[in-house]
């Protein structure tokens, strides 16, 4: 697609890092953001345990080391009688090529945080549907007036809604969806592994499939527990799993829930820092970023600057930002990544491969050009407008490309003009207000021409190891969906991203648009080809 738009999903990923490093000390708030917004079962599937516990094992188990290191940490205050023990009774039968003795210790800690993952949501999806009352469900407003008099906490009391199972509505649904879009955030690891399945066709659907499923019935289990123990207006804001276990009675689950929460977010913190120190390090050895950030520490072969920079870039917006402006630019930000994502599909399926234009595509542009000139006679614009319907060629071409590129940024922009309208006025829309229903409705009528249009266009017929299937319409609802809960985040976070990029925007054009290796060897193949 171009250096631009690596720049645009690199600079939005580190928005999204650096944003969600701040989100591992503030998640709570967003479980009391979408109970109370989304109202409900419906709509609160909140991002409060999956991502920090439940799927965690997975990041923990990879990084074997760190549980080595705590395991020597802990030996060491203690005198080192575990290492001894265990050096003098195994290191005579262990071969030469292993560790001096097998550390019992690391592999607890490692099976303990893993058992600790997996139990955690389960025994709170468990104690919610025990200690939980069904009337949580059909709140009235007597219910709501008896809380607020004996309530003397300001924060644990929210709006009221419409009472009963959805409060807030299918709006809220909604508006609670765009809150949590953040389960789906790492799904594309699986597609990373595509090379090495045997069917990725198969595989990479079915596996994307039942990891959101998965997450599915944790974010609702979770949220259903958390629900039926305690009226949604009075989920805590900043604390609502311990305090939910409180408010039934259950003070030692608090506390565990408390020591188990700060110990995961840590390790996510940590986790987080590393993952964007490494993305900054390597926009900054293409030149995308200043090359000063990819400076590697001689001895330790740790990228300081960009560590050190990740950091101070979150401690600014820590200091200066509201914990829901932190939480709608994270998610402003990764979902523009995924909407690029489904964009680029769209636009390269149905490109000309450059490798492969030296045989038959070669000898087609005569017998397309002799096609053009037969058809001189007619207009000009009307050969055009056939081309659209009845294309010349079966496989792609430069041509059809073209087209392409023409349709899906057309596309878009009808998408963004619907999505404004069903965010903004959705009452009045499907109410029958006469203007908005009408422009609703030509929108509709001309991205199905549109799509239509691009659907006629031949794709490239090369051979991938994963292709997303029912094009266009696939990726076409994936670019909506995203668009549409964009359009629900509020106007002081879309301020904020606007500076955010506006600042990119600066970089890029002021030095990366310069500096990029990539760009630059991008731009070397056709200069050479000419010469030759």
């Amino acid at each position: 697609m171009g250096q631009l738009w690596a720049f645009i999903i690199g600079w939005n990923l580190i928005l999204y890092l650096v944003t969600g490093e701040m989100m591992e000390w503030g998640k709570a708030w967003v479980l009391r953001s979408g109970s109370r917004e989304g109202g409900g079962l419906g709509s609160s599937l909140i991002h409060t345990l999956l991502s920090t516990l439940c799927g965690r094992w997975i990041t923990l188990a990879g990084k074997p080391h760190n549980f080595i290191v705590l395991s020597i940490t802990f030996d060491s205050l203690i005198g080192n009688h575990i290492s001894q023990a265990l050096e003098e009774t195994f290191s005579p039968y262990m071969p030469s090529f292993l560790a001096t003795f097998p550390d019992f210790v690391a592999l607890a800690l490692l099976l303990v945080m893993i058992g600790i993952n997996i139990f955690v949501p389960i025994f709170t999806i468990i104690s919610g549907f025990i200690k939980g009352d069904l009337h949580n469900w059909q709140l009235t407003e007597q219910d709501y007036r008896l809380n607020t008099s004996g309530s003397s906490d300001i924060y644990s009391l929210g709006p009221l809604g419409s009472g009963g199972f959805v409060p807030f509505g299918f709006d809220g649904i909604l508006r609670g969806a765009a809150l949590c879009f953040y389960p789906c955030f790492a799904v594309e690891a699986v597609v990373a592994t595509g090379r090495e399945a045997r069917n990725p066709q198969r595989s990479i659907t079915l596996s994307m499939v039942i990891s959101i499923f998965i997450g599915f019935l944790a974010y609702s289990g979770v949220s259903a527990s958390v629900t039926l123990m305690v009226p949604y207006y009075q989920i805590h804001p900043f604390s609502p799993l311990p305090q939910a276990f409180l408010h039934v009675g259950w003070d030692p689950a608090r506390y565990v829930m408390a020591v188990v929460f700060l110990c995961a977010l840590l390790y996510s913190l940590l986790g987080t820092i590393f993952y964007m120190s490494q993305l900054i390090c390597a926009m900054a050895k293409d030149g995308l970023l200043f090359r000063g950030l990819a400076q590697i520490h001689a001895r330790t072969g740790t990228p300081v600057m960009a560590i050190m920079s990740s950091v101070n870039l979150a401690a600014i917006m820590v200091l200066l930002l509201d914990l829901r402006h932190i939480v709608e630019l994270m998610l402003t930000g990764i979902m523009l990544a995924y909407t690029l994502a489904t964009f680029s599909v769209l636009i390269l399926r149905y490109q000309p491969d450059p490798k492969e234009k030296t045989g038959e595509e070669t000898e087609m542009e005569p017998k397309a050009e002799e096609s053009l000139l037969a058809s001189v006679p007619e207009a000009g614009t009307s050969n055009v407008l056939k081309s659209l319907w009845f294309p010349t060629s079966t496989i792609s071409t430069q041509k059809s490309g073209q087209i392409i590129y023409g349709c899906a940024f057309l596309l878009v922009l009808l998408l963004i003009i619907l999505s404004v309208i069903l965010a903004q006025w959705p009452s009045q829309v499907f109410s029958g207000d006469p203007v908005l229903t009408t422009v609703a409705v030509l929108m509709l009528l001309l991205i199905t021409g549109v799509t239509v249009i691009i659907w006629r266009q031949p794709q490239n017929p090369s051979s991938l190891h994963f292709k997303a299937p029912a094009l266009p319409v696939l990726p076409l609802v994936g670019t909506f969906m995203n668009v549409y809960l964009m359009m629900l985040i509020t106007s002081g976070a879309w301020a904020l991203f606007g500076v955010w990029n506006a600042i990119g925007s600066i970089i890029y054009f002021g030095y990366g648009i310069r500096h990029s290796l990539a760009g630059n060897n991008y731009q070397q193949p056709p200069a050479s080809t000419s010469q030759t």
